[in-house]
């Protein structure tokens, strides 16, 4: 009997450091001067490097694709990397609460984006789950207008970043059936850093010339909510159901609000705890009810 609940007990523990570790994202980004294509460009290919080392031991499959893969993991990846650019940029418009909030819709999305490509069905309670989410975004989005017009800019930027996170996810569905979770991160972080790469030259952003705090930063996203998150919650897939993985949506914005209340000095508005309640809860009966 034991012997069955210890593992399960080391799972739920790695699941709650991952919640904690992507709630510390925005914070990081808040704390960086630098312009957000370029944190989020050094955030992936530092997390490359650090994989670097196991590259070796996954050769074989990481350099044996077929066109289709290529195509799919360059898609995944530019995605990928204009979440980061539009969701990075909303948190110098807006506050950490209503950004990370927003974030919460991306199963809402996925699910979206599933009818339509795989005709996949939802039940009353999902889509009801759904419409509550989506009030509780107009919620925020009205109460952030009123305190001003860079505030909803920087809603409608999360929003946007959420839709693109969304798109990264369904098509790294398809992928994930052939390919595992260490050749697909690797790849489509590479595929994001890159395109990021191409757009900061573009702008004439400066590659070098960065302070040692923000070499500290851009190597803390890299670890602490990339590693210890979302790559975290790729390989705990194989051990907990989508559903319970997909709840770490609704830890974020709650831990991240937390943090940024406590380091950044940012109040929470009765606007933003009603919308916040509307969306959790709308996203909670969602994912809940979802199939999967």
């Amino acid at each position: 009997m034991n012997r069955n609940i210890k593992p399960l007990a080391a799972f739920e523990i790695l699941y709650i450091i991952g919640i904690i570790a992507i709630s510390f994202s925005s914070i990081f980004v808040r704390w960086s001067n630098a312009d957000v294509s370029v944190i989020a460009m050094y955030r992936l290919y530092l997390t490359n490097l650090i994989m670097l080392p196991l590259v070796w031991k996954y050769r074989t499959e990481i350099f044996h694709l077929t066109a289709r893969q290529w195509y799919l993991l360059t898609a995944s990846g530019i995605m990928l990397g204009l979440h980061f650019l539009l969701w990075m940029g909303s948190l110098r418009l807006t506050t950490v609460a209503s950004s990370t909030v927003i974030l919460t819709l991306e199963p809402v999305l996925v699910m979206l984006g599933s009818y339509w490509l795989f005709k996949a069905k939802a039940s009353r309670i999902m889509l009801a789950g759904m419409g509550i989410a989506m009030v509780g975004s107009i919620v925020i989005g009205s109460g952030d207008f009123s305190l001003s017009r860079e505030a909803l800019l920087g809603d409608i930027l999360s929003f946007l970043g959420t839709v693109a996170v969304a798109v990264h996810m369904l098509i790294g569905k398809q992928l994930r059936k052939d390919m595992s979770a260490f050749a697909y991160n690797f790849w489509v972080f590479f595929m994001a850093a890159t395109a990021l790469a191409f757009y900061n030259a573009a702008r004439g952003y400066s590659f070098t010339g960065y302070s040692t705090k923000e070499w500290g930063i851009f190597l803390l996203l890299a670890i602490v909510p990339t590693l210890f998150g979302h790559y975290l919650f790729n390989w705990l897939l194989k051990h907990m159901s989508a559903t319970a993985v997909s709840m770490s949506v609704l830890g974020e914005p709650v831990i991240a609000s937390l943090l940024a209340w406590v380091l950044l000095k940012e109040a929470l508005t009765a606007y933003q705890l009603a919308a916040g309640a509307l969306i959790l809860f709308g996203v909670w009966l969602f994912i809940r009810h979802g199939k999967e």
